[in-house]
Parts: C-alpha cells; structure tokens; sequence
C-alpha cells in the first residue's frame, strides 16, 4: 500500500506513482491530478466513500501512465464535475453521473446506474 487517507482524500494537485492507495474518506479532485509512471504501471485508488471532481479538472497522465491501468473502486457515488476530464476504470458500487462536457478515457461499470449529461466516453 502506497498511502491510506493521503491528504484527507483531498488528492487534487498531486502526482500519484504507482501502487495501492486506500481511504476511508471522500475522495476529492479540487484541482489537476497527475499520474506519472510507465506503461505496465498500475495505480489503484479505493475509497469507502465518494469520489468526486471538480468542474473543469483534468486527470493528467505522464511518464507514458496509461488510463487502462488506473483502477478507481469506490463504495458510493461518483460525480464527474462539468468539462472535467477522467481517466482510468472506475468500479462503482452505487451511480456515476459525468456532468455537461465531463469526458472519461477508460471504462464505467457501475452497480446502480451511469448517467451522462452531454458527456463523452469514447471507446478506447
């Protein structure tokens, strides 16, 4: 395990390298948040809470890091804030909602529901 509750969840701004990050709180994307590792590197955030980004925030991959590799588990909602962009899978034990222009380069399996308002997610 690379961290547990890092930030308070607050995870914006930071860069993440490869390996397991646990919390037992919200996780928060308030600003750009930067995956920085090679290709066969693989990230795993899990929360017992939400997962939420910011409108207008970017998940930034460096170091050749890619989406198929980054592995979002969260036990409640997820929200994807207006023209913010997502990457990675996320495996959501309730709903997702990617609000006006969100986009996600990855994959959505969620137990509820999934819902997109004028979002994009394309197939990778």
């Amino acid at each position: 395990t690379k961290g547990s509750n890092i930030e308070g969840g607050n995870i914006g701004g930071m860069t993440l390298t490869t390996g397991v990050y646990t919390f037992t709180t919200d996780i928060n994307i308030g600003s750009d948040i930067t995956f920085s590792g090679g290709a066969d590197d693989v990230f795993i955030l899990q929360t017992t809470g939400k997962l939420m980004q910011a409108a207008s925030t970017n998940v930034i991959l460096s170091g050749g890091a890619q989406a198929k590799n980054i592995f979002w588990q969260v036990a409640g909602r997820v929200l994807v804030g207006k023209t913010a962009v997502m990457q990675g899978i996320l495996l959501v034990k309730t709903d997702v909602v990617f609000e006006t222009s969100s986009s996600l380069t990855g994959r959505v399996l969620a137990q509820t529901f999934c819902a997109l308002k004028m979002a994009t997610i394309p197939q990778p």
